[in-house]
């Protein structure tokens, strides 16, 4: 199993980007997929979660402002990104929760490579 995250970039402080993250291989079921971002002398934090029956769980520094969602069909996450804040430059990575092959019964996380968001004032 490949994810493949892209949509990072520079952007101004106000403005949007729209990050995506693809999972690719024989992909039977994910149980949960989200967002997580590390910014420069901190730790990794969760940013928005998505579950597969579509539940959505945001962190409180981007409620109003985010919005997760997954194309299951796909396996892929979306982060779109509004109102974009200097305090939101970090590496985002996406992450695919409980992830299961076709025909086999184990399940396993799995982490994209990340993609650099950078927000000038």
């Amino acid at each position: 199993v490949q994810l493949q995250a892209s949509g990072g970039g520079m952007v101004q402080a106000g403005g949007s980007l729209r990050l995506s993250c693809a999972a690719s291989g024989n992909i039977g079921a994910i149980n949960d997929m989200a967002w997580y971002r590390e910014a420069i002398g901190r730790q990794r934090e969760l940013v928005a979660a998505i579950t597969s029956g579509g539940v959505t769980n945001y962190a409180d520094f981007v409620k109003g402002r985010f919005t997760i969602s997954g194309d299951n069909g796909k396996n892929t996450v979306f982060l779109q990104m509004n109102s974009l804040k200097p305090e939101d430059t970090a590496v985002y990575y996406c992450y695919f929760g409980g992830l299961r092959l076709r025909g086999r019964w184990s399940v396993k996380d799995y982490w994209g490579q990340g993609t650099q968001v950078t927000v000038s004032s």
